[in-house]
């Protein structure tokens, strides 16, 4: 009997394995056949090419003319294409048949409303045209379309389509790829409660798709009218207007990230022009950046969309590290910000800084001291402009200092002659290399790096950070700045240092020749290699420092140096603010919230509330909301719309942490057929993904603040008191580590647990 159960498992994930399977393999015939045809365009494109060269071997001007125009548009032809040759199919519609039989000039129909009786009475319909969206327009040899370039009308339903108004658009398909290869699909169902048909099959939904197609379906009416719910209340912040701040709350499960991305995508092609700017979609972990970036792909040419992870705002700067819960505390805080500032300063007076300088002017030989030059330090930083742009104040107290030593002005009664000698000195003394390196040594450029590093140093953050940070906390900062590598935190503070010291203005460079320049006729009509869109994309998203429009998700987690830093980069931005007050790991929320209120200045706040869990089962919520009862008394957990009969599953940890993991580990992936995540508490990172090696890449060790935004079908957290006991946030985390399955949950406790009988630990019994 037990083999046959675990024979049926098997059967079961193979079957769901082999429908992605083919889901992928029915897009990857589809990339292969566009591939092929871009071959077939290159080759007529190069053949244009040679033949225009030909016609000019006729040799009257005419035909000179001629052959060089139908090169260069040949030419710059066929750069498009090689440019865009990677990469570039991202997105899929499946429409029911037009009102209309009208094509646009790309190959697809115009009808943007379904065909009376496109939609039959038993809720079936037949799928009459499937679109695939990409960088740029393919036809194949009869003039359809093989890819819709994202930027034509026919592209729109990709974009604009909802459940609430969903127009012919049945399902809609993010396609992930990599160069020639299509690594996963994705399926968002425009309208579940039909049952579609593709080529006589029922048309197959992949991902969370597949979740809302079972409830919509659902026997029940309350079912449906969940599912309704569910589509309206995402609907309204999707189309909400842009020019505010747009609040979105929720719990886990209730769609919070999907519906930011998808109001991106609706915002950049519902006014293109005004988001030119760009838009920054941030996100508080790389593991979710991952997951963003397979929802929503990159937009087109001008690098419309970056998405980017807390801990890689700035550029040249990459977190891999994870501060202490104590040390992140006061990293975050805005304590910080005075620190900072009286480190900037203190940097200049390091200890390889000169005490004295001595110059020659007039014959004379001139000196300034130790005090003097104290002096003139602290009158030049008196000024409120960004330390690196106070040197020339610096530079020019100094001058002044030394011109009055020289008593050369009471000499001259004459103000233009005083004045004509004056200049003189300056330039004298300003160029001569006593005067030029004192500068270089006694006010040199600062950069956010290397203050960090001063700021190692445990006396001299001491000093700077008096009256502001204790002692242990001075102990904690200057011993984690001494490690190899940056923390989150580290890049806020970095941003902020680069704020206080600013970036000299530099010397223009000028443009140097380009050899092309001097040819005529073919050669100057042949254009240069063109930067693709994806590199043209990647450039102008690392020169971005400010945005049109800036989406936060997991706001809740966002600290008060953080909220400083993306302020910088939305100045004049209208804002999405994604998160959830119960899933905070922050340990002052209050400090948080004036940070955000800052950053985001007067505008306009709108505020929307997501009600349905629709991740968890139900047996799986109510788990959670008893924690979420320990960690935030009063508050309504979202309410989950299914429920799958299985009860979270408790166990004790054997004799080895790596045997208990691991075993469950194994026994959750023969029950699933995706995804497995193992969360366990942040010191325990590193060992865990030891103990689950060889598993294969279904399951996936992660810390507890890393779990944030992710879900799987099924999860294993490890040691929950642990987690409940890493930081003042700590039941918050332990909530969030709780909600991540879609499917089974498993607890392992260890002694701290204080286990009953059934493995059941202290924090979570009735």
């Amino acid at each position: 009997m037990a083999a046959q159960v675990g024979q049926k498992t098997t059967l079961g994930q193979a079957v769901a394995d082999s429908a992605r399977d083919e889901e992928i393999l029915v897009e990857q015939r589809h990339l292969d056949r566009v591939y092929r045809r871009l071959e077939e365009k290159i080759h007529e494109a190069e053949f244009l090419m040679h033949d225009a060269a030909r016609r000019g071997q006729v040799g009257t001007p005419g035909a000179l003319a001629e052959r060089d125009a139908l090169v260069f548009r040949a030419g710059i032809h066929l750069n498009r294409l090689n440019n865009e040759f990677e990469d570039f199919l991202f997105g899929r519609v499946d429409l029911l048949l037009g009102k209309d039989g009208k094509k646009g000039p790309d190959g697809a129909y115009t009808a943007v409303e379904p065909a009376d009786g496109a939609v039959r009475p038993d809720h079936t319909a037949d799928i009459a045209e499937t679109l695939h969206i990409g960088r740029i327009g393919v036809l194949d040899a009869d003039y359809s379309p093989l890819v819709i370039d994202w930027r034509a009308p026919a592209a729109a339903p990709f974009y604009r389509a909802t459940p609430v108004d969903p127009g012919r658009v049945v399902r809609r398909r993010v396609i992930r790829s990599k160069g020639r290869r299509v690594l996963g699909v994705e399926d968002d169902l425009m309208r579940p409660e039909l049952t579609a048909h593709l080529d006589g099959r029922e048309l197959p939904v992949i991902g969370d798709g597949a979740l809302m197609a079972a409830l919509g379906r659902a026997r029940t009416h309350s079912m449906r009218d969940i599912v309704s719910s569910i589509q309206a209340e995402q609907d309204l912040v999707i189309r909400a207007p842009a020019a505010s701040v747009t609040y979105v709350e929720g719990g886990p499960g209730t769609g919070k990230t999907a519906v930011a991305l998808h109001r991106a995508a609706y915002l950049l092609y519902q006014d293109r022009r005004r988001y030119a700017g760009g838009i920054l979609i941030v996100s508080p972990t790389p593991l979710l950046v991952a997951y963003t970036e397979g929802v929503l792909p990159s937009l087109g040419e001008e690098g419309q969309v970056a998405i980017r992870a807390l801990g890689s705002l700035v550029d040249g700067a990459e977190a891999a590290l994870y501060d202490s819960p104590a040390t992140a505390r006061v990293k975050g805080s805005l304590r910080m910000l005075k620190v900072l500032r009286k480190a900037a300063r203190g940097a200049l007076e390091g200890g390889g800084a000169p005490d004295r300088l001595r110059v020659v002017a007039f014959n004379r030989r001139l000196e300034l001291e130790a005090a003097e030059l104290e002096e003139i330090r602290r009158t030049a930083l008196g000024g409120t402009a960004p330390v690196n742009l106070l040197r020339p104040r610096a530079r020019k107290l100094l001058l002044d200092a030394l011109w009055a030593k020289s008593g050369a002005g009471s000499r001259h009664t004459d103000p233009e002659l005083a004045a004509e000698l004056r200049s003189s000195f300056d330039e004298d003394v300003s160029t001569e290399d006593p005067f030029t390196d004192f500068l270089d040594a006694w006010w040199p450029e600062l950069t956010p790096r290397g203050v960090l590093r001063a700021m190692a140093d445990e006396r001299r953050l001491g000093r700077w950070a008096r009256r502001v940070l204790n002692p242990g906390e001075v102990r904690r900062i200057a011993k984690s700045l001494r490690r190899e590598g940056l923390t989150v935190h580290d890049v806020a503070l970095l941003d902020e240092l680069q704020a206080i010291l600013g970036v000299p203005a530099r010397p223009r460079r000028r443009r140097e020749a380009d050899p092309l320049d001097q040819l005529t006729g073919l050669e100057e009509l042949m254009p240069v290699r063109e930067e693709s869109q994806r590199e043209r994309a990647e450039r102008l998203a690392q020169e971005r420092t400010e945005y049109a429009h800036v989406i936060v998700d997991e706001a809740q987690d966002v600290t008060p140096m953080q909220w400083r830093m993306l302020g910088r980069r939305g100045r004049h931005a209208t804002w999405t603010v994604v998160g959830d007050p119960a899933q905070s790991s922050w340990s002052d929320p209050d400090e948080a919230a004036a940070a955000r209120d800052e950053a985001l200045g007067s505008r306009p706040r709108r505020r929307f509330t997501l009600t349905v869990n629709y991740r968890n089962p139900a047996e799986i919520a109510e788990l959670a909301a008893r924690v979420l009862a320990l960690a935030m008394p009063g508050s309504a957990s979202p309410s989950a719309v299914r429920s799958t009969g299985v009860e979270p599953r408790f166990a004790l940890m054997g004799e080895t942490f790596a045997g208990s993991v691991r075993e469950e580990a194994a026994r959750l992936l023969e029950r699933v057929d995706g995804t497995v995540g193992v969360v366990v508490p942040m010191r325990r990172r590193e060992e865990a993904a030891r103990w689950l090696a060889g598993l294969g890449d279904r399951v996936v060790a992660l810390g507890s603040l890393e779990a944030k935004g992710l879900e799987y079908d099924a999860t294993v957290v490890v040691l929950p008191a642990e987690i409940a006991d890493e930081s003042p946030a700590g039941l918050r985390v332990l909530y969030v580590a709780l909600t991540r399955a879609t499917q089974e949950l498993t607890v392992l406790s260890g002694e701290r647990d204080l286990p009953d009988e059934h493995g059941v630990p202290d924090l979570l019994r009735d």
